[in-house]
């Protein structure tokens, strides 16, 4: 695989792939726009941090790349909608440097709170005066966070360590994750009205651009101070301004601009205003964060080349991060469904069900699904499918995914089904773990009970005396050894469907001589990839 690298990263943290012999890493920090789309074709992943726009036109050049690799959490600079309708990844380091971005905001705080930049200054100019830099403390100041994320919640945390009263707004937290942080969810309205010092820790999108706007400044108490370490755009720069210039702002330091380097007369002003306290974007800017953050990107793309799941994919479902060792063997488990049923099944499926049952259902499924889907998806088209555009294939091609989710089973803790419906039937296929292996359990209306190989034979006929004996037979004429056999059948000189795992693929002449031999209905070779 070749990578890469337009921005300056830390080397350190590029050892895990800078150390495997499959991958080779280019390092072209800098590149004008038009050398950037010549060279990238050559590549199927690159690795940025925010100076690199990875854009529509950057990507119609991008012809084998598979990952966009983001060292950091904000993907402001790449148009992840263009990637995902292409199939290609887009991840981010969401961890790395979330302590150095709360570390960062508690500094500038701190800072402007105790005057510390002003009075360095004043020292540094000869001067000894102490009265003008009369600070104020953190006790018992009633601190509103706005987001309680990442990095919002280690502020929290820290403000409370300083015996700050803190309150905060995000509608995406429960009482309860509040309660683990000791502070207490309140209206966006309350954090408005009631807090001296107010800092925010979102994402910026279509939600928080300008969350923080004139109206919310009028309702502030008088002399609140304002802390923005996230995104630039979502306090209202103008606002901010205004405020500042009223009196009716008492200070703010920000470390983020809605442009970057600032340009605009308005941030010019404002960053300019002695009231502030400016840094131009250090959150992320310690040697711990950047290594940590070029690491958490590098484990990605040898993942990737590895064939293991992904854990920050940003345009793929993904389980929590404290649930993804624990869902890691049943989406291998469902990738075999999918891969197996898509070698079996008519083709043109209307609809595809996945059906969960057991401890399973408890969680959101949804990564499990699109990854059996992509695998069953790679059989029925020619496009590369992974999961990042298997649903926006299947939407294409017409086919009706559907999710089920039921704690209830008879038999095996957790069962994962996977159901096809067409013009020619339903076929069903469910599959479990057994002591973390892989097993197909049920195929059709046939119980049965196999471990998926590379290389099987599948078939149904009329259970009859020495039907297994002539399949044997064939096959060992054909220099085919059989690894193991596993029978299903409906009832007594019934149907019967046998599974045969073999060392190696079936010849077409051979299928055709054991369909003879036993009269099967129903005979195909299936693959797995190991």
């Amino acid at each position: 695989m070749k990578v890469l690298v337009t921005d300056e990263i830390s080397k350190n943290g590029l050892l895990p792939i800078l150390d495997d012999p499959r991958i080779t890493v280019d390092f072209k920090v800098g590149l004008p726009k038009e050398e950037l789309h010549q060279v990238i074709g050559d590549y199927q992943a690159i690795i940025t941090r925010s100076m690199t726009q990875v854009d529509e036109a950057l990507l119609e050049h991008a012809t084998n790349l598979k990952m966009i690799a983001r060292a950091g959490v904000g993907i402001d600079n790449v148009d992840v909608d263009a990637a995902s309708s292409r199939g290609i990844i887009v991840v981010n380091a969401p961890y790395g440097n979330v302590n150095s971005a709360a570390e960062h905001t508690m500094a500038i705080l701190l800072s402007y709170c105790r005057n510390v930049t002003l009075a360095n200054a004043s020292l540094k100019s000869g001067q000894w005066q102490r009265a003008p830099f009369t600070g104020h403390e953190l006790k018992e100041k009633t601190i509103g966070v706005i987001g309680l994320g990442k990095v919002g919640g280690r502020v929290a945390l820290r403000c409370r360590a300083f015996e700050a009263n803190v309150i905060t707004y995000d509608p995406y937290i429960s009482e309860k994750r509040a309660e683990d942080f000791g502070v207490k969810l309140v209206s966006l309205e309350d954090v408005i009205r009631f807090s001296d010092i107010i800092t925010v820790h979102t994402p910026l999108n279509d939600e928080t651009r300008d969350l923080i706007t004139a109206e919310h400044f009028e309702g502030m108490q008088d002399g609140v101070f304002i802390v923005n370490c996230a995104r630039g755009g979502i306090i209202n720069e103008e606002a901010m301004l205004a405020a500042l210039e009223s009196g009716k702002c008492g200070g703010a330091a920000f470390d983020v601009w809605s442009q970057e380097p600032p340009k605009s007369d308005t941030l010019k002003k404002l960053i300019a205003h002695p009231k502030m306290l400016v840094t131009p974007h250090l959150g992320a800017n310690t040697y711990e964060a950047q290594k940590n953050v070029a690491v958490d990107v590098s484990k990605e793309i040898v993942n990737y080349v590895d064939g293991r799941p992904i854990s920050n994919a940003v345009n793929v479902p993904r389980f929590d991060p404290d649930l993804m060792e624990q869902m890691k063997p049943y989406m291998k488990l469902v990738s075999i469904i999918g891969d197996f049923i898509s070698q079996l099944a008519p083709p043109n499926p209307n609809k595809i069900t996945f059906t969960y049952n057991g401890k399973l259902a408890r969680f959101d499924c949804a990564p499990l699904s699109v990854c059996g889907l992509a695998a069953l998806l790679n059989h029925v088209t020619d496009q590369e499918i992974n999961m990042v555009n298997a649903g926006m294939v299947a939407r294409e091609m017409g086919v009706a995914v559907e999710e089920v989710r039921s704690t209830e089973t008879d038999s095996f803790s957790n069962l994962i089904t996977l159901t096809l419906e067409g013009p020619q039937g339903k076929r069903t296929i469910a599959g479990t773990l057994f002591e973390g292996i892989p097993k197909i359990v049920k195929m059709r209306n046939f119980d049965i009970d196999f471990k998926p190989e590379e290389h099987m034979l599948v078939m149904t006929y009329a259970d009859v005396p020495g039907a297994l004996g002539k399949i044997g037979t064939i096959l060992g004429n054909a220099e085919v050894n059989i690894g193991s056999m596993s029978l299903g059948r409906t009832e007594k000189a019934g149907k019967a469907i046998v599974v045969f795992s073999i060392d190696s693929p079936v010849e077409e002449e051979t299928i055709e001589q054991l369909k003879a031999a036993i009269g099967a209905d129903f005979i195909r070779p299936v693959h797995i990839k190991q």
